[in-house]
């Protein structure tokens, strides 16, 4: 029967080798192996925990401490170098379990709290963190699962034809224009130079108790529109408070004035 072939220790060029050259020289540090699997001392003996599917509740503490120290050991033969917390972590472990043997003789140390316990909070708290990490790890982050797209629109030069203007629409515009310019109508209000009690004094001073005198002989033209307004009123009120006599001697006639004797 024939021996079992033993894999080759390396290929160079395709071609295997068996044994190890003569003259070959390896220093000691030559070889560095880096461990990332666990990030510190409470998720080594979660994974120390889940590997034999013990109860987080319940720890036997003389075994996980055994294979805790194990892996120890195996660090330093790796030339690993150690970190402080995990040397911590075994001191703590090895004060656990020395507290688990110590004899108990008395009531009151028996009704002492479980060593175990501040370690099994720990770590069902460190669990729970990592649980969570885990979640938020699942879900979809940018740049990783999702990506933000992006494009530049094309250059396009666009000429817009002005629009056909015809008359109509200019008269539209000059609509619009004059309807804006009464809303910035004003009408100014003046206070008047003629006053009609004044005009009443000059009225009776034109007249005569014996003789009549025409009425348009009262208006003057070049006093305009206001002059003619306010001997008007002043006639009017003359007559009704009869001081005036009125008098025509048939329909449209001349109207004579006087005053009253």
């Amino acid at each position: 029967m024939d021996a079992i072939a033993q894999p080759p220790l390396a290929r160079v060029d395709g071609e295997p080798y068996t044994q190890l050259p003569r003259d070959l020289y390896i220093p000691p540090d030559a070889l560095e192996v880096f461990l990332e699997t666990f990030e510190g001392p409470l998720d080594l003996l979660l994974y120390l925990i889940r590997r034999q599917n013990l109860d987080i509740l319940d720890i036997p503490i003389a075994t996980v401490t055994r294979q805790y120290m194990d892996y120890l050991a195996l660090m330093r033969e790796l030339r690993l170098e150690l970190a402080a917390e995990y040397l911590l972590m075994a001191a703590w472990l090895a004060e656990i379990k020395s507290r688990l043997l110590l004899p108990k003789p008395t009531l009151a140390e028996m009704e002492e709290d479980d060593p175990r316990a501040e370690l099994v909070r720990r770590l069902r708290e460190y669990e729970r963190f990592q649980q969570a990490a885990k979640v938020l790890d699942a879900l979809p982050r940018l740049e990783r699962e999702t990506f933000v797209a992006s494009a530049e629109p094309p250059c396009r030069e666009s000429v817009r034809p002005p629009p056909p203007v015809g008359l109509n629409d200019l008269l539209a515009a000059l609509r619009e224009v004059l309807t804006r310019a009464e809303l910035f109508g004003h009408h100014p209000i003046r206070r008047e130079t003629l006053s009609v009690r004044e005009r009443m004094s000059q009225v009776l001073e034109r007249l005569d108790t014996l003789r009549f005198t025409a009425f348009t002989e009262l208006f003057r033209p070049e006093e305009g529109r206001i002059g003619l307004v306010v001997t008007f009123l002043a006639v009017l009120e003359l007559l009704r408070e009869a001081v005036l006599e009125l008098v025509q001697s048939e329909p449209f006639a001349p109207i004579y004035l006087r005053r009253q004797g």
